[in-house]
């Protein structure tokens, strides 16, 4: 029997609401080009990233690209590494980002500035959760689901060391 996280932070309900309302605004933003090129950050928000896109009106094709700080453990290394960056075409593409939490804000900086040079058409930025209160490096997405305070959570494709991506809702880690 798996021991569940200690509270549930977001419920599956309300996560797929803000799913759907991401996707309308993002939709309503993005009307009229011809292809959305989604880009998924491995492994937290492959969950996220295949609900938004069903909830898009929008013809997308889907990248991915793995990103991690974190080694052993809960505490990010600082240091971000990027895997697949360099197989995904995205001159003059129209480039949607998404990554599970925006925390630090590092690992998205870097992965914006990487695909950045590529020179898409545009480049917008999805998190699924924010937390403000941890950032380090200046950086805003362009769409967040939820705002959330400083603990760490699993669920919904988030995990502690490769547990509870499965749970269909958010919850604090139980430690």
């Amino acid at each position: 029997m798996m021991t569940l996280p200690q509270k549930e932070l977001i419920s599956a309900e309300r996560l797929q609401e803000r799913v759907a309302e991401l996707a309308r605004e993002i939709s309503d933003d993005l009307e009229g080009i011809d292809l959305l090129t989604v880009v998924c950050v491995l492994k937290g928000a492959f969950i996220f990233t295949a609900d938004l896109v069903r909830h898009l009106t929008l013809p997308c094709r889907i990248e991915f690209i793995r990103a991690s700080s974190y080694g052993e453990g809960r505490t990010s290394s600082g240091k971000v590494k990027l895997e697949h960056h360099e197989t995904i075409e995205l001159e003059g593409k129209h480039v949607l980002l998404v990554e599970d939490i925006l925390d630090t804000g590092r690992t998205l900086s870097r992965i914006v500035a990487e695909l950045e040079q590529q020179r898409p058409a545009s480049m917008r930025v999805c998190a699924l959760l924010d937390k403000p209160s941890r950032r380090s490096v200046l950086f805003e997405a362009n769409y967040t689901g939820f705002t959330i305070p400083d603990h760490f959570v699993v669920g919904y494709g988030l995990d502690a060391d490769e547990r509870y991506r499965e749970l269909p809702f958010i919850a604090i880690e139980n430690r």
